[in-house]
C-alpha cells in the first residue's frame, strides 16, 4: 500500500510556507496527540503528521521530497534522521501537551515510546546512509528517441585511500575523544520551571565516532575524506523526457558511520528540437504546403524523428488541418509501444510571382469559387 503524501497528511498545499506548515501541525497535534485523543488510531495518526512535519519543515528534506517523493526520503534518511532536526519537546510544551503525563512527551521516555530512539531526543543516532548525488544529463531528442549508453564523470566525496577513512596517519591509530569521553555523544541539560530536560546529541568534535586520530593523516588532514573523480557507465533507456530520473544504487557518497552508500540520480534534460515539439510520447510538427496542393490534392514529404514519410493531401484541405502518422512518435518508456506524429498543414503563401502568375491568380480571383 503506497504511503500517503506528506502534504495531504497535513492538509496543506505544496506551495505552503514554513509558517503555514507549522500552524497546521500545531492544530493537528492538539487534535491527535494520544494524551488528548483516546481513539485507537490516534497514536498512528499523530506519528504520521509528526513525520510529515519533520520533513516539510526542513528545507533540505523538503527539497529532496519534492524532487524524488517518498522514495527519496526513505532511501536517504532513517526514521532517526527524519526527526533529528525537530525539537518536539519545545513545540508540545508550548501547546501544553504531554507534560505531567506518564506516557507524554514530557516524561523521560515519552518521545521514544512513540517514535523509538530519535537522535537529539535522548538516544544515540544509528548508522545512516551516505548522501545521494544528482547528475544532470543534457541530450538531444534523437538520443532520447534511440536511448543512450555513455560514461559520465562525477566528483564525489569518498573515504581517504591513504588512511581508509579513519583520519589517522597510517600506523598511528586512534584515541578517545575528550569532548565526549569516547561515547560519541554530548549531553545538554536545561531547566524550565520545575522541569529539567536532557538532550543527548552527536559529538561535533569527533562527529559521533567517539575517537580522534592520534596523528592526523597528511593526505586528508585528519578528515578521513577525499574528493575523487569517478567515471560511471550509464544506460539511458529510449523514451526518456526532461526530468526523467535514473537511480544508480550505491553510486552516491559513502556513509560516515559504515552504513550503506547513497545513490546517484541521473536526471535527463532533452534539448529543444528545431522541428519537433513533444506532447507525452507524441511528436508535433508543422509543414508548409503549396496552395495548389491543398486545392487540387497531392502528396507531401514530411520529416520524422528517424527519417521521412509521405502523407496524402486531399483536395480542399484547409490550412491548420492535422494529419496523424501512427507509431511515428517517441517510444513509451520501458515498453514496445510508440506515440504518433501529428503533422499540421500550413498553406504557404507564394511570393515573388512572375507577371504571368499574377495575371492567372487575378483571373482566378474573378471566378466564383
Amino acid at each position: 500500500m503506497p504511503k500517503p503524501d506528506y502534504y495531504e497528511v497535513l492538509g496543506v498545499p505544496r506551495t505552503a510556507t514554513k509558517d503555514e506548515i507549522k500552524a497546521q501541525f500545531r492544530k493537528l497535534a492538539l487534535q491527535y496527540h494520544p494524551d488528548r485523543n483516546k481513539a485507537p488510531d490516534a497514536e498512528d495518526r499523530f506519528k504520521e503528521i509528526s513525520e510529515a512535519y519533520a520533513v516539510l519543515s526542513d528545507d533540505q528534506k523538503r527539497a529532496q521530497y519534492d524532487q524524488f517523493g517518498r522514495e527519496g526520503i526513505d532511501s536517504r534518511y532513517s526514521s532517526e534522521d527524519i526527526f533529528r532536526s525537530i525539537n518536539f519537546d519545545e513545540i508540545l510544551r508550548d501547546l501544553g501537551i504531554g507534560f505531567g503525563s506518564p506516557d507524554g512527551f514530557g516524561s523521560p521516555n515519552g518521545f521514544d515510546s512513540l517514535f523509538g530512539n530519535i537522535p537529539g531526543q535522548g538516544r544515540r543516532p544509528k548508522t545512516s546512509r551516505g548522501r545521494d548525488l544528482r547528475y544532470n544529463m543534457e541530450m538531444s531528442l534523437e538520443q532520447a528517441y534511440a536511448g543512450l549508453e555513455t560514461e559520465i564523470s562525477i566528483s564525489r566525496r569518498e573515504h581517504c585511500p591513504a588512511c581508509s577513512g579513519t583520519g589517522a596517519k597510517p600506523g598511528t591509530g586512534m584515541k578517545p575523544c575528550q569532548s565526549c569521553g569516547g561515547t560519541g555523544e554530548v549531553t545538554q541539560d536545561r531547566s524550565s520551571g520545575f522541569m529539567q530536560f536532557t538532550r543527548i546529541e552527536p559529538c561535533g568534535r569527533c562527529k559521533a565516532r567517539g575517537t580522534l586520530p592520534k596523528i592526523p593523516c597528511p593526505s586528508c588532514r585528519g578528515e578521513g575524506w577525499a574528493n575523487q573523480l569517478r567515471r560511471i557507465r550509464v544506460k539511458i533507456p529510449a523514451g526518456v523526457e526532461s526530468g526523467s530520473q535514473l537511480a544508480l544504487r550505491g553510486e552516491g557518497e559513502p556513509s560516515e558511520r559504515k552504513g550503506k552508500p547513497g545513490d546517484l540520480y541521473v536526471v535527463t534534460q532533452v534539448r529543444t528540437h528545431p522541428t519537433f515539439s513533444r506532447d507525452g510520447n507524441d511528436l508535433l510538427c508543422t509543414v508548409d504546403v503549396s496552395f495548389s496542393t491543398v486545392t487540387l490534392g497531392g502528396s507531401v514529404t514530411v520529416p520524422t524523428i528517424d527519417g521521412r514519410a509521405e502523407i496524402t493531401i486531399p483536395k480542399g484541405t484547409q490550412s491548420g488541418t492535422l494529419f496523424r502518422l501512427r507509431n511515428k512518435g517517441m517510444p513509451a518508456l520501458n515498453s514496445r509501444n510508440r506515440g504518433d506524429e501529428l503533422v499540421t498543414v500550413h498553406v504557404r503563401t507564394p511570393t515573388n510571382l512572375t507577371q504571368k502568375q499574377q495575371e492567372l491568380i487575378h483571373a482566378l480571383s474573378e471566378e466564383k469559387l
